[in-house]
């Protein structure tokens, strides 16, 4: 598929990169979806306190990812950063797998494994690096393709895993599937990326940690982030109900579950690569408002359906406007810290952060004033809010 993309691709960091980011796919996808499996049914953590441990897991990730990501720019490399987080991701699968009790599972899940999730955006702070002289088109399509890469690894690990695991008295294996990952990711990047970093160099200033929270918080940046949290908002709105909506009034099967997801990852990977090509006529603005707006509108739908025929038949409208949510705002949010690629990059955390606390915030108060359907449709309305408010200042800008 990568004929049809720049030769941009041809670069061999930007290769070994997207590799990177494959494996660091993997580690995720073998285990995100056993996580709670193994923290609450195998080690007995109860209800309340595995969901304080992932939000507190939470707040460590996106602190990590500022640090680190200034950290990174400060030193001028990025290839030394992500070796060694690469190795902190073995050892915090490999703890849990080897020594399966609480406080192991406690340590790496508030600890190891959320600096090891500050990789995500020190792989994509070394793309940044590398395209940084590039046009816009094309680091548009570089991200396109690197993010591309998760949802690959999304596709079928989930349930080659659940596959391998389903006579298996416990998921703990899939820890070491994700440390198997992890070890590949450290490989690819010790071998095969330049030592140089590929490219990092030095930045214009370098920033205390202090001032470049300082920089993040700060008004121009954190209004867009905002609107940008409202509109990926939705991804996580649907992750919450689409499951409660299929096997409630659409009637559907929890088998039905896992088909959707799937199939929705396989159309987000066809779709990147469309919208790589949309963002070069539209502009990435343009571009994610339209892709919002669809997948505004699926969310609408979904609080209609009353058959799982008419989920499955919106997996078509719902890949379209995901592959828009998932890779746009990655350059976006890059863009607003543009002379810094580690702190610029680390914004695609403080996202998922704010966008899932709004998320939590939203699925509360939909739920306590409607149904789960209601629920989705007022989602809609805040990820249409979100896009209006991007727009709104962009054309101020």
């Amino acid at each position: 598929m990568f004929r049809h993309l720049p030769p941009v691709f041809l670069e061999p960091t930007v290769r070994v990169t997207m590799l990177a980011i494959l494996a660091f796919g993997f580690s995720g996808a073998a285990t995100s979806p056993y996580q709670s499996v193994v923290g609450i049914r195998e080690l007995g953590l109860g209800n309340g306190t595995y969901s304080a441990l992932i939000f507190v897991a939470s707040i460590v990730n996106v602190t990590a990812s500022i640090v680190l990501g200034n950290l990174a720019d400060r030193i001028g490399s990025y290839r030394r950063m992500m070796l060694g987080i690469s190795a902190v991701g073995i050892l915090a699968f490999g703890l849990v797998y080897a020594v399966p009790t609480q406080a192991v599972f406690v340590a790496s899940l508030l600890l190891l494994l959320p600096l090891y999730g500050a990789l995500y955006s020190l792989l994509f702070a070394n793309v940044r690096s590398i395209t940084r002289d590039m046009n816009p088109e094309d680091i548009a399509t570089v991200n396109s393709g690197a993010r591309a890469m998760i949802s690959v690894a999304w596709i079928a690990v989930p349930g080659i895993t659940g596959l391998l695991l389903a006579r298996s008295p416990s998921m703990l294996p899939a820890y070491l599937y994700a440390a198997l990952a992890c070890s590949a990711c450290f490989a690819l990047i010790h071998v095969l990326m330049p030592r140089e970093g590929g490219g990092a160099g030095a930045v214009a200033e370098r920033l205390s940690h202090l001032a470049a929270l300082g920089e993040v918080l700060s008004p121009r940046v954190f209004v867009r982030l905002t609107a940008i949290a409202l509109i990926c908002g939705m991804l996580h709105m649907n992750g919450m109900l689409l499951p409660l909506i299929l096997t409630g009034s659409a009637q559907g099967e929890v088998a039905d579950i896992g088909f959707i997801v799937g199939i929705v990852a396989l159309l987000e990977v066809i779709f990147i690569f469309a919208w790589a090509r949309l963002q070069r006529r539209m502009g990435p603005v343009r571009a994610l408002a339209f892709g919002s707006a669809v997948y505004a509108a699926y969310l609408a739908a979904l609080g209609w359906v009353s058959a799982p025929w008419q989920v499955y038949a919106l997996t078509i409208v719902s890949g379209f406007g995901a592959a828009a949510i998932i890779t746009i705002p990655i350059t976006y949010l890059q863009d607003l810290i543009a002379e810094r690629p580690g702190l610029g990059s680390a914004l695609i955390s403080v996202n998922t952060f704010v966008s899932s606390g709004l998320s939590a915030l939203l699925f509360a108060a939909g739920t306590g004033l409607s149904s789960y359907p209601g629920t989705a449709i007022l989602s809609s309305l805040a990820g249409a809010g979100g896009v209006g408010l991007l727009l709104f200042l962009e054309r101020r800008a």
